[in-house]
């Protein structure tokens, strides 16, 4: 399957505002968008007015990039909440944010969503008891997500052990033994990025 594979601090730059795409780095002062917060390329310090349609496409790409998705992938999700009876850019977002390597993510057992999904893709988490190595499988409320008891043992998971991690209203986590349940659907205020989905939506309705 297809992914991107260049620098992930690139993308962080070229949106103009931090994705949390490598982890701890992005809250240290080693950071490029603190660094250099200008788009990469040698007309990236130059302003000029945004056209709506270019407006509407960059806070598309900033959520495609935020949970590391291509276009196709992207597309598939937006017409699956397109065809919800619910608002279709909140929809959306729960769908993204119901992604299991997001969900990996948000309970801290992993540092990144890049980090969760190699976690995911190696067989480390189960869904209900059972192995699931599909990062986009949507959990539903109730479902159990935790690390298969073979796996806890693993040097990835000691800082994770006992750790507190604050969590989102709809999750809950216990680190002792690495297991965490989906309480419910993410409200708009627990998805807690600087997304105007009205925007994506009007792209896509073009």
């Amino acid at each position: 399957m297809a992914k991107y594979t260049g620098p992930d601090c690139r993308l962080c730059r070229r949106e103009g505002v931090k994705l949390n795409l490598k982890g701890e780095k992005c809250m240290t002062d080693k950071c490029p968008v603190a660094k250099r917060p200008v788009a990469p390329g040698q007309h990236g310090s130059g302003k000029k007015k945004l056209s709506e349609y270019a407006v509407q496409l960059r806070e598309k790409q900033k959520l495609k990039r935020i949970y590391g998705m291509l276009e196709d992938q992207f597309r598939i999700f937006y017409e699956r909440a397109a065809k919800s009876k619910e608002s279709t850019g909140l929809k959306l977002l729960q769908l993204l944010e119901c992604r299991l390597d997001n969900v990996v993510y948000r309970m801290g057992i992993g540092k990144s969503r890049t980090h969760a999904r190699q976690i995911v893709n190696h067989g480390h988490i189960t869904v209900n008891g059972r192995k699931v190595n599909i990062p986009s499988f949507i959990v539903k409320v109730g479902d159990v997500i935790a690390v298969k008891d073979n796996k806890t043992s693993n040097g990835i998971f000691t800082d994770v052990k006992g750790s507190k991690v604050v969590m989102p209203k709809w999750l809950e986590f216990n680190s002792d033994n690495l297991s965490g349940k989906i309480l419910s659907l993410p409200a708009r205020e627990d998805i807690d990025y600087n997304i105007q989905e009205h925007m994506i939506v009007e792209l896509y309705s073009r």
